[in-house]
């Protein structure tokens, strides 16, 4: 049997530090950086070795996997002072499962060929932290045949992958996903807060709705949180606002009206801008709730 491929790993964040305890308990060796040196510190009693740069990371590793905040994070993590073109060689490829921009994957993916070899797959992921530390992300994939058969076997331990197409087909699939998921963040509250105010009981209404079409596994994990003011980040509010900026960007790029998103991102601007960037999703009930305001 084939030894695995060392994999390394950028960014050990939500997401980042159960992607790699998942795959450190299914026989990889991952090699870790982060800034952040907390972050790091968890990651490395979970079993990351640490590296004291991205290039660091290139040098120990086969496959490196990345999942930063944004696309600046990210272009610095790879062209920056001590990044991966500095450990990069075309023996090794990049997996982003950042949320970034497709057009910038593409011109990211082509200079990082062009410097070092290097393949890219883009693998935007889905489901937070609980199914990243179960295996049970989907996966969003763009890439070259070659490549994304490469890295399948990573992606199959982490969760349910598809791979959409060509390189940057991934984020844009992405960004569908995220129309359906940000958007029913202010749904949710708004349903939260109409039962409220029309004299029911909320926390009854997951268990008149089981089963209908409003049931979904969406529903019944952030609706009972709405309703106990759980605001504990699993994602952040900053997060939500990046990427719905994302979405009206490319809809304008592609003349898609999206009037929904366009409403949701006011929304959370408005969020954010009462100072709530570091809270959960969930807390754009903040905005329904002149209370908490």
């Amino acid at each position: 049997m084939a030894s695995k491929p060392k994999l390394g790993y950028l960014g050990l964040g939500l997401m980042g530090s159960q992607m790699t305890k998942r795959l450190i308990k299914n026989g990889y060796q991952v090699t870790g950086f982060d800034p952040d040196p907390d972050k790091m510190s968890a990651a490395v009693a979970n079993g990351v070795i640490a590296a004291a740069s991205p290039a660091e990371v290139a040098r120990a590793s086969d496959i490196v996997q990345a999942c930063v905040i944004t696309t600046p994070a990210l272009t610095e993590a790879i062209f920056g002072p001590n990044g991966i073109v500095e450990g990069g060689d075309a023996d090794k490829i990049f997996v982003d499962h950042s949320t970034t921009i497709a057009d910038k994957t593409r011109q990211l993916a082509a200079r990082l060929k062009g410097e070092t070899g290097m393949g890219w797959v883009d693998a935007p992921i889905s489901g937070g932290p609980p199914a990243a530390g179960t295996g049970e992300l989907a996966i969003m994939v763009g890439g070259n045949d070659d490549d994304v058969i490469r890295v399948q076997p990573v992606l199959d331990t982490l969760g349910h992958n598809t791979h959409m197409g060509a390189l940057g087909t991934g984020q844009v699939t992405k960004m569908v996903n995220q129309v359906l998921v940000l958007n029913n963040f202010t749904l949710l509250a708004e349903a939260v807060t109409l039962a409220k105010n029309a004299g029911i009981d909320p926390a009854k209404v997951p268990q008149a709705l089981k089963g209908g079409y409003a049931d979904s596994p969406m529903f019944r994990r952030f609706f009972p949180r709405m309703i106990e003011r759980d605001f504990d980040p699993a994602g952040y509010a900053r997060q939500v606002l990046k990427d719905l900026d994302m979405v009206v960007d490319l809809a304008q790029q592609t003349n898609t009206p999206v009037p929904m998103s366009s409403q949701s991102t006011a929304l959370y601007r408005v969020l954010i801008a009462k100072g709530h960037s570091e809270l959960d999703a969930t807390a754009i009930l903040k905005i329904y709730d002149d209370q908490t305001l």
